[in-house]
């Protein structure tokens, strides 16, 4: 799951006619510190910023959709491994570029449409047959990381769309045909990008009509009060003035029904003001507990979860913003000045890690053997002075307003990293930015900025969901061209064989630490907190809990 980068403006109608809705609702009715066994409240760290997954990036709009759509395949609860989702089985022809999924019968979507292989057809082909500012990064982000482009692409730049054609064979058999072998599937389509939409929903409301422009983002009524699926839970009110988003069991849902009633995510961005409204009983849970906040919790008697460290934190470094850092030798020099392990230890909960790779050692392909950049004080001095950077100055962007699981606090990692830059002899010029949409935009795109922190869970057990999201192509982020490096994750990516394909995520870990585009961090064990009558939820380290399962203990 990406760093969300969207820039977002909700439409005025949009806003108009969520403002109606659900303002008594927005907080749990617990007066008499009582459980109210219907309802939960959640505490979560940011806003959504649009509820059709199909143009989401961010988190807490995937929690959301998480709950409210399905895909045709999905993570195993509580893992990593594909299964069963409105497909109940998949196979690949002998090519291996066209998968037959056998579909669910029975399954209706929230307006009552039935789900069949024309309904997944529809959504394929919108995604396809994107024009205009769909096809723009900060739109279809995960469709394009995914499938590359699109039917015609707009933009030079796009690649050739991995996806080529959708065919309903019978109302419960879809054919999905690719351009070619890929690592990605079917695995990605776990994603909620990929979520399966009611297409009567998406006439209606007319849920592809992007309008705005590339700087101000303005989406259909459809992605921000309408989003319609078939999950075990249904879109009731987004009171976006009270940061307060009300979801409502689906009672017609074709599995085990959702034990709550009643699903709120309410924002509050502030740490401590969630761990308050926890043990005040406002709200029954949150995510990206505190590190120092965990053994108190649980010994107040609160479940707290933890997830695997199935995430990275990594300092970005913009070839493009400053041209020293185009200079391999100031990119080492930067590596070797963060005391990386001083980091771990002061600022992350019990297990985590520093990071020696772009993912963690959990992920098949993950390589013991590259290039390592110890802390060294005096080697960063003589690498800069090698480079004639000794005079060194960078604009150093970190966000405000957010936790994510790969960072806890932006500002206490800013502190310790931009310390240890000065050490090096490095001038920090610290830019902090609220994280939605100015830190976004302003690391993820133009050349304004030079070392951003940015992280990233990942999405299914694949290397590629990490690696290749990152560099296998040119991004405004890094701001460098390599066409060998490009092509040596296409290599990787058309390979069939999966024993093969791990060994070349291997080379291209090694490639990528020899090349230093940045510098991996450190992986962190998120924790998430529920009541202490909440029950029924397991961590996931996809952030992918399902919360249908909750219920509160009588």
């Amino acid at each position: 799951m990406r760093a969300s980068r969207p820039k977002v403006a909700v439409a005025a109608v949009a806003v108009a006619a969520l403002a109606v809705s659900g303002c008594a609702e927005s907080d749990r009715d617990d007066s008499s510190g009582d459980s109210n066994n219907d309802t939960l409240v959640f505490g979560v760290a940011g806003d959504p910023k649009v509820l059709d997954p199909s143009f989401a990036s961010d988190g807490e709009s995937l929690r959301v959709s998480r709950q409210i759509f399905e895909t045709l395949v999905r993570p195993e609860e509580g893992g990593t491994k594909v299964s069963p989702g409105l497909a109940e089985s998949w196979t690949p022809d002998a090519a291996g570029t066209t998968w037959t999924f056998k579909l669910r019968s029975g399954v209706k979507f929230h307006d009552g449409t039935d789900f069949d292989a024309e309904a997944v057809c529809v959504n394929f082909n919108r995604w396809y047959n994107a024009t205009g500012l769909m096809q723009s990064p900060d739109v279809t982000a995960y469709w394009q990381d995914v499938m590359g482009g699109f039917a015609q692409n707009e933009d030079e730049a796009l690649q050739e769309s991995l996806f080529k054609s959708c065919t309903a064979k019978d109302a419960t058999t879809v054919d999905l045909a690719f351009t070619r072998v890929s690592s990605k599937i079917p695995a990605a389509l776990m994603l909620p990008s990929f979520s399966i939409h009611s297409p009567t929903a998406l006439e209606e409301y007319d849920a592809s009509n992007v309008g705005g422009t590339a700087e101000d983002v303005k989406y259909p009524e459809y992605a921000t009060a309408h989003p319609t699926g078939t999950g075990p839970f249904k879109f009731k009110s987004w009171d976006i003035a009270n940061k307060s988003l009300t979801i409502e069991r689906n009672d017609d849902y074709w599995g085990d029904k959702a034990k709550l009633k009643t699903l709120i995510f309410k924002t509050i961005s502030d740490e401590n003001a969630r761990k308050q409204a926890l043990r005040s009983g406002d709200i029954q849970g949150y995510d990206l507990v505190g590190p120092a906040d965990v053994e108190p919790l649980k010994s107040e008697g609160f479940n707290v979860l933890t997830r695997p460290a199935f995430n990275i934190l990594y300092l970005g470094m913009n070839q493009k913003g400053n041209p020293k850092l185009a200079d391999l030798k100031v990119r080492q020099a930067i590596a070797h000045a963060i005391n990386r392990q001083a980091l771990v230890d002061s600022k992350l909960p019990p297990g985590g890690k520093v990071a020696m790779n772009f993912f963690p050692d959990t992920v098949e392909g993950w390589n013991g053997d590259v290039t390592t950049y110890d802390y060294d004080v005096d080697k960063a001095k003589q690498l800069l002075a090698e480079a004639g950077a000794a005079d060194l100055t960078l604009r150093f962007h970190y966000p405000t307003e957010v936790t994510r699981p790969y960072m806890p606090n932006p500002k206490d990692l800013f502190e310790l990293v931009s310390a240890d830059l000065q050490a090096a002899g490095i001038t920090v010029e610290p830019i902090p930015l609220k994280w939605s949409p100015d830190y976004l935009n302003a690391t993820t795109s133009g050349s304004e900025h030079d070392l951003h922190f940015l992280g990233w869970t990942g999405d299914y057990g694949d290397g590629y969901n990490f690696i290749g999201t990152f560099f296998d192509r040119q991004k405004d982020e890094w701001g460098f061209n390599n066409p060998e490096l490009f092509a040596q994750f296409k290599d990787a990516d058309t390979t069939a064989d999966p024993a093969s394909r791990v060994e070349k995520y291997k080379g291209l870990n090694k490639t990528i630490m020899d090349f230093l585009p940045g510098v991996p961090i450190s992986h962190s064990p998120p924790a998430i907190v529920f009541g202490k009558d909440v029950t029924g939820i397991k961590a996931s380290p996809l952030t992918d809990e399902r919360y249908a399962n909750a219920e509160f203990k009588s």
